[in-house]
Order: C-alpha cells, then structure tokens, then sequence
C-alpha cells in the first residue's frame, strides 16, 4: 500500500522525473507453472500469484489482454528497490523478462494503471534501467526478442501503453527534466508532442486502436489535466467540470476515456469521459479517496478506492453504471486493482495481514 499511496501523489503533483532515477538490478529469467483456470465462472473467484522463488516487496500488476496475460512489475529488497518486469500466463506460467544487460526493469511505471501495456499479441512494452541508472523504453515481441529505443533527446524514456498493431506512447524527459509525450509507431519512427498549455510537462498514458491517445499535462502549478491526440495529431484539452486537476488513466476503442479527478478539497473522485466529450463521475459507496485504473471495449471500469479508515479496497463498474464494491482478495487488508480486459478479468496487487503485496486476479 505505500507504493501505491506514493503513486497517487506522485500524480497529484507531477514531481515524477525525480524518482524514476531509482537504483534498481536483476536481470534473472525463470518460469514457475500452475495448473490452468479458465476464465469465466459462474461466480466470481480469486487467484492469487507471486513471483519465481517467493514473495515480493511490492507487486504491480499494469495490464492484462484478452488471452488472460498478465504484465507488470514485482520489486525486492529491503534498501534500495529492485525492480523486474513479468509475465503471467494464463495457465500460471510465471516469467521475468528484464531485457539483456539492463540493471532492472519496470512496466507500467506510471500506471494506476489502465494503459494497458500489454497487446492482443501478448507485446509488452516498459522501461529499462541502465547501469547509471537512467531509463530507456523496450518493446518485447511475443516471441522473446527485445527491441530498445528512446526518443530523439531523451534522457528518461518511460513507455505506457502498447495498442495492437503495435503503436506505442509514453512519455520522456529532456535534459532540463521537462516531459514530454511520444507515440512510436509499428515500423519504429517517433512523432513527439505537447499539449498547448503544458507548462510542467505532457504525456501519453493509453492508446486504442485507432490511433487516439490519452494523456496527461501538468501546469505551472504541477497541477494534471488531460488531452486527447487523435491519429491526425490535433490535440484536445480537457478537465473535469469543477476539478483542479485531471488525470486520465485509460481510453477504450470506442474512445471512452477514464480516470480520476481532484475536486476544490483535493478530494479525487472517478469520471468517465465519453467520445462525446460529455463526463459522469462516480465513486463507490463508502469512499473518500477514489482512483480509477482500466477500461475494456465495453466500458467496464475497474480501481481502488480507500475508506473511512484508509484501507484499500477494489470496485467493478459496470457499462451501464452499477458499481460493485468492494471487490477484495478474501483476507487481505487492502486490494488495488489495475486492469480489466474484455472478458471482465480483473487483477492488481493486494496486501495479507502481514504487509506483503501479492498479486491477483479476479474472474467473473
């Protein structure tokens, strides 16, 4: 739960470039299997996982695609962090998948996530760390092979969301610590852009299908509000009717953009943004704090919420509104979902009663 509380900080005031320069090592490869689960059931049931060879400090699963396939990050060490990408595969194979020669690697570093960096052909894209520990973006074929890049002046390269053909965005900081957003496209070429007020900083946080990205922009006063870029390059601007800021935090297909936002009190609340442009917020009963992570095709939103007594617990809305919450691992003291893919499958990280972060997932 600290990591996650430091997340949503993170993004309230858009001091980011400073603590992506984190030390982080391990290279290590390895599989563990289970037995394979399908999907849907009846009820909705829990699995819980951990990485190869034990527990973690801190497990963050960032996306999920419609075969089951899980990606994210798992971080040890008692100092300073260590961090490793993963893949999960549906029947439970679990695997690190640091690129060759890197000092660590993380996926979905920014993620409340929802940007999904995981494709339908089980592409995975994040960041990896150098031996003087600056980052740089990876895209990892299904196959296994790497391939490693950076924008054109980047000093940080952190990748956010993968779509299927293969088109990437993220953001990079420059040598004055500003960030900027960038799509990679399929055949490698960058194109960079800002939103016409940042002043802070822009970013790409999800990509659909079509092209259209969300993201983010932070003002003089570190304050986040969003954007959309459709495949053209025009840029929208856009907050929530009444926010001091805005953070988007994923865009399905049909261009349905959601996320979180901050009222006068500071107190973040979920929205939805339709292709319309006309917004709804929510939040689930009982909470104080809401935080909004991933959309799927249908519009089905997943996040986590904390209530009176700052614990942590998940909430499913549903397309047409209804929210379930909460939506908790069985005997865990706070539950953080991420991602949901097409067929409703949840999953994020939860904390037992001894304060170890596991991950988990959740099937309809």
């Amino acid at each position: 739960m600290r990591t996650k509380i430091l997340r949503n900080t993170l993004l309230s005031i858009g001091v980011l470039f400073a603590v992506t320069r984190v030390v982080a090592a391990g290279t290590s490869d390895g599989t563990l299997s289970f037995s394979d689960t399908p999907l849907c059931h009846s009820h909705p049931i829990f699995i819980t996982f951990d990485p190869l060879g034990g527990t973690a400090r801190d497990m963050l699963p960032s996306g999920i695609n419609a075969a089951g396939t899980i990606t994210g990050t798992y971080i040890t060490g008692t100092g300073r962090p260590v961090f490793y990408a993963f893949l999960r595969a549906r029947n439970g194979t679990f695997t690190t998948v640091n690129p060759p020669g890197s000092t660590g690697a993380y996926v979905g570093f920014f993620q409340e996530t929802g940007g999904q960096p995981i494709n339908v052909a089980g592409a995975i894209t994040g960041t990896y760390f150098d031996t003087g520990h600056f980052g740089h973006g990876f895209v990892r074929a299904p196959d296994g092979p790497f391939t490693i890049f950076d924008p054109l002046g980047s000093t940080f390269t952190v990748p956010q969301s993968i779509n299927a053909a293969g088109a990437i965005t993220g953001l990079y900081y420059d040598a004055s610590g500003v960030s900027h957003g960038f799509l990679r496209a399929p055949d490698g070429s960058f194109t960079t852009f800002d939103a016409p007020d940042a002043v802070g900083g822009s970013a790409g946080q999800g990509i659909n299908s079509a092209g259209t990205i969300v993201g983010w922009y932070s003002d003089a006063n570190f304050l986040l509000h969003g954007l959309v870029r459709d495949s053209g390059g025009s840029i929208t601007e856009f907050d929530v009717p009444d926010s001091i800021s805005t953070s988007p935090s994923a865009i399905n297909a049909a261009g349905t953009i959601t996320g979180f936002y901050y009222d006068a009190n500071f107190v973040t609340h979920g929205f939805v943004r339709a292709p319309d442009g006309t917004f709804t917020a929510f939040d689930p009963q009982g909470s104080t704090e809401t935080f909004v992570g991933g959309i799927n095709p249908s519009g089905a939103i997943t996040g986590s919420y904390y209530d009176a007594n700052f614990v942590g617990h998940g909430f499913f809305r549903s397309p047409n509104g209804t929210i379930v919450a909460p939506v908790d691992v069985p005997n865990s003291t706070s539950t953080f979902p991420s991602v949901i893919n097409p067929a409703g499958v949840i999953t994020g990280e939860y904390f037992d009663t001894t304060g170890t972060a596991h991950g988990f997932i959740r099937i309809p």
